[in-house]
């Protein structure tokens, strides 16, 4: 980064740490924090439209749709979200890349699967062997947000489930009784009346998603907890920049960068709280 970093073995001091803390591999190491960001954010909105799909789902009149919702919801509560995070990217890919290999390569009839491997024609793969590094990376971050809005938009399902049926009565009957459709009832009365009581439980939501992201790390993307464990850990005299072990302040500094998304999280939420509140009984 900077002239005098040329000889590493030369440096002391502020000189060194300036040299080190601005190497390639730092850069990554920032750099993941902003995929750390980018995923909850991309994350965050799928997570509502699967939770209030399957909320309506569980509400439905239809038989069916509603026992799809109620066993969706089930399924995902019931088993561990690090087992459903490492099966959803598996099954995802291996179902695009048996779908491709049937249309691509039609000409090879044999199975997809020798003994315990999962074999596909080349044109199939999901990226391209030739794609570049960074259609890798994006495809795996797309499996990885893929899985945590399929994780957690069943409990998002089951919060906002919950919030639409504290939503008083009378509130609805009003809306009856001055002649509103049922469709202007839940869109003017049900759903903005409900955000109230669904605000906390999605607030909770939130930061366990945020804790959730360390996950990243289980599909070989390089996140904060990769970085943290790779430069962090003891690097002998055969680096240019030898070191102890470091990983407790590296894992420290995670610590405080998540701590301070869940302070900033809990203070925008407190003030959302308040805006959808306003001029309800319950603001007071």
């Amino acid at each position: 980064m900077f002239d005098y970093c040329a000889d590493p073995k030369t440096l002391e001091g502020l000189a060194w740490l300036s040299c080190y803390l601005t190497t390639a591999k730092h850069f990554s190491f920032y750099l993941s924090f902003l995929t750390v960001i980018v995923v909850i954010v991309i994350t965050a909105p799928l997570v509502l439209v699967i939770g209030f799909a399957g909320a309506l789902a569980q509400r439905s009149t239809i038989g069916p749709v509603r026992w799809l919702g109620w066993a969706y919801a089930a399924v995902v509560r019931g088993v561990p979200d690090i087992v459903f995070f490492l099966f959803v990217p598996i099954a995802v890919d291996q179902a695009l890349e048996y779908i491709r290999h049937h249309t691509l390569c039609s000409d090879q009839t044999g199975s997809v699967w020798v003994g315990n491997d999962f074999v596909v024609c080349q044109q199939a793969k999901l990226p391209l062997t030739s794609a570049e590094t960074w259609v890798h990376d994006l495809y795996g971050l797309a499996l990885a947000v893929l899985a945590f809005a399929m994780i957690y938009g069943a409990y998002a399902a089951n919060v906002i489930q919950g919030a639409m049926r504290a939503v008083p009565s009378g509130q609805l009957e009003a809306g009856r009784a001055i002649g509103m459709s049922a469709g202007q009832i839940f869109r003017r009365i049900h759903v903005p009346q409900m955000w109230v009581y669904a605000l906390p439980g999605l607030s909770n939501l939130w930061m366990i998603l945020l804790k959730a992201t360390p996950f990243l790390f289980l599909l070989g993307i390089q996140d904060p907890v990769y970085w943290a464990r790779e430069l962090g850990g003891f690097k002998t005299q055969v680096y240019a920049y030898s070191h102890e072990d470091w990983r407790f302040w590296y894992f420290s500094a995670l610590m405080l960068f998540y701590l301070g998304l869940t302070w900033v999280s809990q203070i925008g939420f407190d003030r959302l709280s308040v805006r959808v509140s306003r001029g309800m009984a319950l603001a007071r």
